[in-house]
């Protein structure tokens, strides 16, 4: 099963005035952490979304456990990896290691999205395609 691996350092301005993270920062870490994963596994989102002809990956389900808190000047090491694949959606773990300890557990549900053939105002799932998810099982 493919693992990417992100890090990042906790800047001044990810902080709130308590000098922790703010949690909406976690978000943003992690869609750049699915980003990263799809690039690392062979297949950039943006060259994908273009191919495919999808919109994107939007979130509709989100679980996130908050263990440990992360401070300004920390580094943080993030490990991300598809956990289920369904028919158009995936569920996506990611975990925030802090000095190797869980620091922030998430799990993101996400749905392959493109314009709906019907009403092109609106997105309908379409299904992941098959070449995509063998990227992932090595």
């Amino acid at each position: 099963m493919h693992v990417s691996r992100k890090t990042f350092r906790v800047e001044w301005g990810d902080c709130d005035p308590a000098n922790i993270v703010f949690f909406p920062q976690y978000l943003r870490w992690f869609d750049a952490c699915t980003s990263a994963m799809f690039e690392n596994a062979g297949v950039p989102l943006a060259a994908l979304f273009k191919e495919e002809g999808i919109v994107g990956i939007p979130v509709v389900d989100l679980k996130v456990r908050f263990i440990l808190p992360s401070r300004f000047g920390d580094e943080l090491l993030v490990e991300s990896k598809v956990l289920e694949w369904g028919r158009s959606s995936f569920l996506v773990e990611h975990r925030l290691l802090k000095d190797g300890l869980p620091a922030v557990e998430c799990v993101a549900t996400h749905v392959w999205t493109g314009p709906d053939p019907g009403n092109p105002e609106r997105l309908k799932s379409r299904h992941v395609p098959k070449d995509v998810v063998e990227k992932f099982l090595f």
